[in-house]
């Protein structure tokens, strides 16, 4: 009977105690829920503290664990895992009520991992999401009743208001989408160079933060800057240069959050609500989705050959620095907003392009073309096209043009302050000014006129192009008509009148080879008798020379007979002039006819003359005449002057007189009275 009491005290004993012990696997905790209780819960709080009915604040840890069945029930739910490269975000369904307004709940280091319920609730733990997230590879027991945390694959925890269950649905299961969450929003926000469209390079990225949970912003602000713009004006006080006030923009003050990370210090540090200055540089950041978004923009990128001129949309009150010449528009000092006066130069800047917008700028040559094909170095010209214009007569021309300016660095920010950009500047004053000069030039002219003269009108297009960028503080390199596309009508006249002009030409080439060829030959020719042509020109240097003698000679010989003829004229004028008188004298004396007897015998006698033969030659045979002839000759040759000659003129002088021989000269007979001695020499 005892026996049997004992087994059956054992068994109920058993029966009652067995299913009172739990195994809770090493990732899991036992929930345990109080079936009754006389102590009621709050309205507002869903877990047990003090041993009232319902969840209970104690968990159970992994291993052999006792619940009185009768009293308790216990449910087993994993540890809370968070993947590598993910991020868990906490939402608290106990503690105190968010403030109104109020998006995320304060944080307190004494919550640490919110491992400690307890702790949490008595350091004054908040409702709603909490601001830390659970870093990647996180693995706690976490209660599940107390939070609920959200990974991107998994939602850990039990819903308990009926807006979480309504959200579950008839599965009671919950997803990063029931909290209008994109799973990639449960990753880590990576900062990382982006593949461009082309997929050819990459491009450098920054992270633009913007905060739904905060202060609001000062009237007139757009971002929020941990400070405001305090320290730049102190800066500016102490006197920093426009460089030192750009560092200090670009440079941010995540390192007071964390980049962000740690949300609480963020508003601890004057964090406001909206868009951030300081954007997120390369890396991977566990930012809690509900309080942070992050849009990756590309990093500011000046190449070599451009400046970046900033217009500032935040910053201290504008104070204009351009000057009272400068009548379009302002220029600022970095730090204030409108048009920073000091561009950005050559590097790579993460700055935010929703708050700070940057006109790249070229400072090297630019080549614009008003043509079919644009520049692919940068593309200002893809609106450009051909300019097409109207001559005088009405014919169309389509021309292709290219000008070349430059934009000097220094003068940069006042270009952009003129025109706002680059691409105004192409398509609102060149396209302006260079198009309706074209037309207006080619309607005042003929169209011949305008293709004989291209090169004038470009240069009065490349002065009138020049005066009209000066205005905008813009150098002009060159203007250059690259191509005229000519009317066809016109085109046909032109060829047509080319082509006479060339066979003229031809015609022309061809005479000219013929005058040539000639030419040719008589060289050819003057070359083959170039000898004897040297032989001729050198016997007519030795008869011109010979000539020249002779005349010289002569004129010699001429010159000394006509003074000696005249020298002898005078002495016979005066012989004569005597001799009359003389004559005179005896015709006086003896009469005219005994003067005249007188004067022959003496002339007879003066002339040498013989009046007798010397030499006789008589009849009697040939002997005898042949020794008359040699007795002659020896005769005058033995006379002085003879000879020869002599003998011969012995020979002719005939007996009884005669005329004399040729060569002699008559001597008239010298007057009465004069000797031989008185004769003038011959």
């Amino acid at each position: 009977m005892g026996l049997a009491v004992a087994i059956i005290v054992i068994a109920i004993v058993l029966l009652l105690t067995l299913p009172s012990f739990r195994r809770i696997g090493p990732t899991q905790v036992g929930l345990v829920i109080k079936r009754f209780s006389l102590k009621k819960l709050s309205e507002d709080n869903p877990i047990a503290f003090r041993g009232e009915a319902g969840y209970q604040a104690e968990l159970l840890m992994p291993g052999l664990r006792f619940k009185f069945w009768i009293v308790f029930r216990v449910e087993k739910y994993p540890w809370v895992q968070v993947p590598a490269g993910e991020i868990g975000v906490v939402i608290a369904q106990v503690g105190q009520p968010l403030p109104i307004g109020a998006k995320s709940a304060v944080y307190k280091k004494e919550f640490g991992n919110f491992t400690d319920l307890e702790g949490f609730i008595a350091n004054g733990g908040q409702k709603g999401v909490q601001r830390p997230v659970l870093p990647p590879g996180t693995m706690v027991p976490i209660h599940p009743v107390a939070f609920l945390v959200l990974t991107k694959n998994q939602v850990y925890g039990v819903p308990v208001s009926p807006e979480l269950r309504e959200l579950a649905g008839r599965e009671g299961v919950l997803t990063p989408q029931s909290f209008g969450l994109h799973p990639n929003h449960l990753d880590l926000v990576r900062i990382s160079p982006q593949p461009s469209a082309d997929g050819k390079h990459l491009i450098d990225m920054v992270g633009i933060v913007t905060t739904y949970e905060g202060d609001p912003l000062p009237s007139g602000a757009i971002a929020s800057r941990l400070g405001a713009f305090e320290d730049i004006a102190e800066m500016e006080a102490s006197g920093a240069s426009d460089l030192e006030l750009i560092e200090a923009l670009l440079g941010s003050k995540n390192n007071l959050h964390n980049n962000y990370q740690d949300f609480q210090a963020f508003l601890d540090n004057g964090g406001k609500i909206g868009l951030q200055h300081d954007p997120l540089l390369y890396g991977a950041y566990a930012l809690n989705p509900f309080l942070v978004g992050v849009e990756l923009v590309p990093m500011l990128v000046v190449e070599q050959g451009q400046v970046a001129v900033i217009k500032a949309y935040v910053g201290l009150s504008t104070v204009d620095t351009s000057g009272v010449e400068f009548k379009f528009g302002s220029l600022v000092r970095p730090g204030h907003r409108g048009i920073w006066q000091e561009p950005l130069r050559t590097g790579k800047y993460p700055i935010n392009p929703r708050v700070y917008q940057a006109e790249i700028v070229p400072t090297a040559i630019l080549t614009l073309n008003w043509a079919e094909a644009t520049s692919e170095a940068h593309l200002l010209d893809r609106q450009l096209k051909q300019i097409v214009a109207k001559s005088r007569e009405g014919f169309i021309f389509a021309i292709d043009l290219q000008v070349q300016i430059h934009v000097p660095d220094t003068r940069a920010p006042k270009v952009i302050s003129m025109v706002g950009t680059m691409q105004n500047l192409v398509n609102e004053v060149l396209q302006a000014a260079v198009g309706n000069h074209f037309r207006d030039k080619l309607q005042s002219m003929q169209a011949v006129q305008f293709i004989e003269t291209r090169q004038q009108v470009q240069e009065e297009a490349y002065d009138h192009i020049r005066a009209k960028l000066d205005d905008y503080q813009v150098e002009t390199k060159g203007v250059y008509i690259q191509d005229v596309v000519f009317p066809p009508d016109l085109v046909r006249v032109l060829t047509e009148r080319e082509i006479a002009r060339q066979e003229i030409e031809t015609f022309q080439k061809q005479k000219d080879a013929q005058v040539q060829r000639i030419e040719t030959e008589q060289a050819k020719g003057t070359a083959d008798m170039q000898a004897e042509l040297a032989k001729s020109k050198v016997g007519v240097e030795i008869k011109s020379n010979n000539a020249n003698a002779r005349k010289a000679e002569a004129d010699g010989e001429a010159f000394y007979i006509r003074e000696t003829g005249a020298a002898k004229g005078a002495e016979v004028e005066a012989v004569g002039m005597a001799r009359a008188k003389a004559y005179k004298a005896q015709v006086e004396a003896l009469g005219q006819g005994p003067t005249a007897l007188v004067n022959s015998v003496d002339a007879l006698s003066r002339s040498g003359v013989s009046f007798v033969p010397q030499i006789l030659v008589a009849g009697g045979g040939n002997g005898g005449v042949l020794e008359a002839l040699a007795a002659q000759i020896m005769g005058s040759l033995a006379r002085p002057g003879g000879g020869a000659a002599g003998a011969m003129s012995g020979m002719s002088e005939v007996p009884g007189g005669g005329e004399p021989a040729a060569g002699t000269v008559p001597v008239p007979p010298p007057p009465v009275g004069e000797g031989p001695e008185e004769r003038p020499a011959e």
